[in-house]
């Protein structure tokens, strides 16, 4: 008997059409500009510069933001930017516009603020 893989959804927003991928035909093209548009992780800053300035802030800030203000004592493993900087250099280095989160609430807000998981997406501060 031949192994049959579980369709899922496709991850576009709103298709109903399944796939054994992570998007139908119809999307796949649009991933792939997508990806293309936004460039590399080092194109949009994220290099040597930032991993080192990222790993002195979260030693300095050891804890989640979100989760103390809940009483919550989790380590923070990522530097979030509080306002999207959108490719904005300014933004994206004023250390006052940075907060350590820990990777379940910055997968949080990220889907908040970028319109995951069928939410708007919010647009100016947050």
């Amino acid at each position: 008997m031949k192994d049959i893989a579980l369709k899922k959804f496709c991850r576009k927003r709103g298709c109903p059409k399944l796939t054994s991928d992570k998007y139908c035909e119809d999307h796949k093209n649009q991933e792939q500009l997508y990806n293309q548009e936004r460039g590399t992780a080092a194109q949009r800053g994220y290099d040597a510069r930032w991993r080192k300035a990222r790993a002195r802030f979260l030693a300095s800030n050891p804890l989640c933001r979100h989760c103390f203000g809940q009483g919550k004592v989790i380590a923070a493993t990522v530097v979030d930017h509080i306002t999207p900087h959108r490719g904005n250099v300014v933004l994206f280095w004023d250390e006052k516009n940075w907060q350590g989160l820990c990777g379940t609430c910055h997968s949080r807000k990220t889907a908040k603020v970028d319109g995951g998981f069928g939410n708007v997406r919010v647009l100016g501060n947050l």
